[in-house]
């Protein structure tokens, strides 16, 4: 039942100034500096290293207290020292995502330890077997030669770990009258990328998993995001959890930046950093999105989806079938 309590049309200067009020309201102002989640609580997953670190510092710098999960116990605390040092307020924990119990008791923690929790993202991902060839990690293969395990294996942390952090939140969201879901999916799930077809079947499903939550739980005041990141991202993606974490995007790590020559459309005297990335994810899970649901922004790509596909040199130059 509806409950229309006031007909008056409002005076167009009264919306304005409480348009205004409200701009004031979801605001909060620390020395002179806007603090875009001022008071929010969220929980990253995959945050210890790469996109999900780099947001850990920079959303606790907005106010927020985040809860650091990832599947390495030692990265998770690597991160919170990081935060701590930065002034910023987080707890550590570690949780494998493509486990229902693991990921729905760190969302419990979160929430016993903080009293609340208003963002959930999603971030942790990893590549299918053979994705990492590209980097010299390893051997490539072929889809073929591709086993049930490989597929269950990326198949769990990319969506089960998506849906298992969702299921897990959205009690604690419902029960504090809303919030923020963000998912991290990919480029590879809105163009086509070379050797990683498992890895791209997974974010796609990430993006109808997010559009379909969005209608889901829109009356709850809960919106559901997803991030999908081009350029600007870590190698440690592509790299093993113990590996080190390297702590700059791809570009940054490969050497000197030639715009030049770059396949990126848009010619910048930098490369993309995992900053660029990062400032997208804080505009969506910030009141500054309050208007955005089911939506999956396709960031940090300087125009390279504006392409028919992503553009490989072997594309070009196949090399010929035996």
């Amino acid at each position: 039942m509806v409950r229309v309590t006031d007909t008056k049309p409002q005076a167009s200067s009264d919306r304005v100034q409480a348009g205004r009020q409200h701009c004031v309201e979801s605001r909060h102002i620390t020395q002179g500096r806007v603090m875009r989640l001022q008071g929010k609580v969220a929980l990253i997953t995959g945050a210890g290293s790469g996109l999900g670190r780099h947001c850990s510092v920079l959303f606790t710098g907005e106010g927020a207290r985040v809860a650091i999960v990832d599947i390495d116990g030692d990265r998770a605390e690597q991160t919170l020292k990081l935060v701590e040092q930065a002034g910023g307020d987080a707890i550590a924990i570690t949780a494998d995502v493509s486990d229902k119990k693991q990921i729905t008791d760190a969302v419990n923690q979160t929430v016993e330890h903080y009293g609340k929790l208003d963002i959930a993202w999603a971030n942790a991902g990893i590549v299918s077997r053979g994705g990492a060839a590209a980097l010299g990690l390893e051997d490539a293969v072929e889809f073929e030669d591709l086993t049930e395990d490989d597929w269950q294996h990326v198949l769990g942390t990319n969506l089960s770990g998506v849906i298992y952090t969702a299921q897990a939140a959205v009690p604690h969201l419902k029960a504090n009258g809303g919030g923020v879901i963000l998912a991290t999916s990919s480029a590879a799930s809105l163009v086509a990328y070379p050797k990683i077809a498992l890895y791209c079947a997974t974010k796609a499903g990430v993006n109808g998993l997010v559009r379909g939550l969005s209608l889901d739980l829109g009356r709850y005041g809960i919106r559901v995001n997803a991030i999908a990141p081009t350029h600007g991202m870590s190698p440690n993606f592509l790299m093993p959890p113990g590996a080190p974490v390297v702590g700059q995007s791809y570009e940054e790590s490969a050497g000197p930046w030639n715009p030049t020559v770059s396949p990126i459309p848009l010619k910048l005297p930098r490369p993309p950093s995992l900053d660029d990335n990062a400032k997208v994810a804080l505009f969506l899970v910030s009141d500054d999105s309050g208007y955005i649901s089911g939506a999956t922004i396709g960031a940090t790509d300087g125009g390279t989806l504006a392409r028919v596909g992503m553009w490989f040199p072997e594309d070009l130059n196949p090399e010929p079938v035996p």
